[in-house]
């Protein structure tokens, strides 16, 4: 990023600049869902000794081992189908709604941007709808695809289907726990996996992987463009093309908050930094706490 000045901690200020801003968007990454027990799988942690998990998101790992890679997504898949939204899920959710984004950003349109594959997002839009009317409601764009989206990979069919089954197929049952635990030996044979509903082909998680396009590049191109206030939530701004996107608004006279639990790269140059738990300082800096409350709360 560049072109800051002053950087700032005040979430007084940020609410002033929220309320004139004019076309908002926010780039969401992992640390987004963190809160809701989604692994991050970056940098050392104890649970994958053995395997790099980010070597096992690219299109050479599953050509050469589906089943280890079907079993890092399958792990994936549970976790993500058992996950629920947390507060900042829904700070940013209910920041789509027009009602609710009328008394923080009242001239403001709102766009999110996730890198994230699980859903969350999505499910927290629709708790926030069952209080809300979705008139107007803001775009929400998936650039690396959805956890539950099944890809057959025959060149011939390439079908798409949106599959939460669990488990996606008996032979991979129970293995999330061996994720679990860092053990990927089990060699699963290639009949026994997830095969595409229409052709029966090989299937793979629809997901984009490294060295693969993202998805909605030309409409995310043109909401950055147009941005003049970018939320940068959860993520350490370090995979392209969405780590670009903050300093992509700043270059054009807009302004940067960064949302994350601790420093990250090219932070120094936000306008605003607020450290900590997402989903306790995004719902407060928003001016949604007590909305987000309202949410989870039983009529």
């Amino acid at each position: 990023m560049s072109g800051a000045q002053t950087q700032s901690t005040n979430m007084a200020e940020f609410q002033q600049l929220l309320r004139s801003s004019k076309n908002i968007i926010a780039v969401c990454g992992a640390g987004l869902s963190a809160a809701s027990g989604i692994p991050t799988f970056r940098g050392a942690g104890g649970m994958w000794r053995k395997y790099d998990a980010m070597s096992l998101a690219t299109p050479e790992a599953f050509a050469q081992n589906p089943s280890l890679v079907w079993q890092f997504y399958h792990y994936r898949r549970e976790s993500a189908g058992k996950a629920e939204p947390n507060a900042a899920h829904t700070a940013l959710a209910l920041l789509s709604i027009p009602s609710q984004r009328k008394g923080v950003a009242p001239d403001a349109t709102f766009s999110i941007i996730t890198q994230n594959v699980d859903g969350l997002s999505v499910k927290a839009m629709d708790k926030v709808l069952e209080k809300h009317s979705n008139k107007g409601l803001s775009p929400l764009m998936e650039m690396h695809g959805r956890i539950f989206d099944v890809q057959c990979t025959s060149k011939w069919c390439k079908r798409v289907e949106y599959n939460t089954s669990s488990p996606i197929c008996p032979a991979l049952a129970g293995t999330e726990d061996a994720v679990a635990a860092g053990s990927l030996d089990l060699d699963i044979p290639v009949a026994d996996l997830p095969r595409c509903s229409k052709c029966k082909a090989l299937a793979r998680p629809g997901v984009v992987w490294f060295g693969e396009q993202p998805k909605e590049l030309d409409t995310i191109a043109k909401l950055v463009k147009a941005a003049d206030l970018c939320l940068v939530v959860g993520t350490s701004s370090t995979v392209y093309p969405a780590a670009q996107y903050a300093e992509m608004v700043q270059e054009h006279g807009g302004k940067v908050a960064v949302f994350n639990l601790e420093r990250s790269a090219g932070d120094t140059e936000a306008d605003f930094l607020f450290l900590g738990p997402c989903e306790k300082t995004l719902p407060e800096a928003l001016g949604l706490a007590f909305a987000v409350e309202s949410v989870g709360r039983k009529e």
